[in-house]
């Protein structure tokens, strides 16, 4: 098991993220994954700053898209912020905001195979080929591109790339051309449904890929001594996830659908007081994990009996954010 810890750059600075990823690290944490919005302080310079200022952490953003970012670009700079760590980046990517591309005038057309194409020229450009135009490629068929620039990666040393994946199909082709996987799930209910059908996908590659794919479980987590604090810092992202829950997830955990439609009716109208009252235990434990140290530390270890190899403590961490980072620490 490894652990990571995300950092949203739009509620904290970049030199408050650059402090708490050291903090993490000092605490053993494994990976800082850094948040890719458009409204937010962007994730690659943060995270080349975090490079520049840690030894042993990994790092990556979490995660890219090939909308806002064309193949080329991700190579070129995973393969920079890889020569800045000494060989600690990683590359979380996935198919794209759909509620999101939107506001930037981006149509998120087919989001699977301009993934799947994605990924495919990322890693030939990491490995110093020159991608020539094949004919073959509907979104990226580059001709003549290569990194020339940059010092490449090792071959038996790739950057690992992490595909965010949470639908069936990306959850499949996640198993199929990554290394690991993030789901945006804090459930063991969820990685029941998700891990076989990575399986699939890795077993349709080598059936012994499987074995060293990393299932990352993207946790919205909240963690202090008092679990009332804890538990209620979590509300506003539990009712997020639920307002943004198809209804076959919401049935799974066996939420009451007509109180889901009023805390997407509260969001919308950003009445927050509303939303806290509305958001009970039920959407919670489906969606969070919150709780004291001894309550997180259990909910970790049923993540890790589910199949989940890799446990990120994501947002909001809990009311208090350096306080909350120490906990983890303590329970790893």
């Amino acid at each position: 098991m490894s652990y990571g810890i995300e950092f949203v750059p739009g509620n904290i600075n970049v030199k408050q993220v650059v402090t708490y990823t050291k903090l993490a690290e000092q605490k053993d944490i494994d990976y800082a994954w850094i948040t890719n919005h458009y409204n937010n302080r962007h994730c690659y310079p943060t995270l080349a700053a975090i490079a520049a200022e840690t030894e042993t952490i990994k790092m990556g953003p979490g995660i890219m898209n090939a909308f806002t970012d064309t193949p080329a670009a991700m190579a070129s700079f995973s393969c920079t912020l890889n020569e800045i760590s000494d060989g600690r980046a990683v590359l979380g990517i996935g198919p794209g905001d759909l509620s999101t591309l939107p506001k930037l005038s981006i149509d998120p057309a087919k989001p699977v195979a301009r993934l799947e194409e994605a990924v495919d020229q990322i890693k030939k450009l990491c490995t110093g080929e020159e991608v020539k135009k094949a004919g073959t490629y509907e979104f990226f068929d580059y001709d003549g591109a290569k990194l020339t620039g940059v010092d490449l990666p090792p071959k038996k040393k790739q950057i690992p790339v992490y595909v965010g994946a949470q639908g069936p199909k990306v959850l499949e082709l996640a198993g199929k051309i990554g290394e690991g996987a993030l789901i945006n799930a804090s459930n063991p209910k969820d990685f029941a449904q998700a891990i076989p059908l990575i399986k699939k996908g890795c077993d349709g590659v080598d059936d012994k890929k499987f074995k060293k794919f990393d299932i990352g479980a993207y946790t919205a987590m909240s963690i202090d001594q008092d679990e009332k604090k804890a538990r209620n810092a979590a509300k506003i992202v539990a009712a997020f996830i639920a307002a943004g829950s198809p209804e076959p997830i919401l049935t799974r955990h066996g939420l009451d659908l007509a109180n889901v439609a009023k805390i997407k009716d509260a969001l919308a109208r950003f009445d927050f007081g509303a939303v806290g009252g509305l958001v009970g235990d039920a959407e919670i434990e489906a969606f969070t994990i919150a709780g004291t140290p001894d309550v997180i530390r259990q909910k970790c270890e049923d993540l890790t009996k589910s199949g989940v190899t890799q446990i990120i403590f994501g947002s909001p961490l809990g009311p208090d954010m350096i306080n909350s980072i120490r906990l983890l620490g303590k329970i790893m």
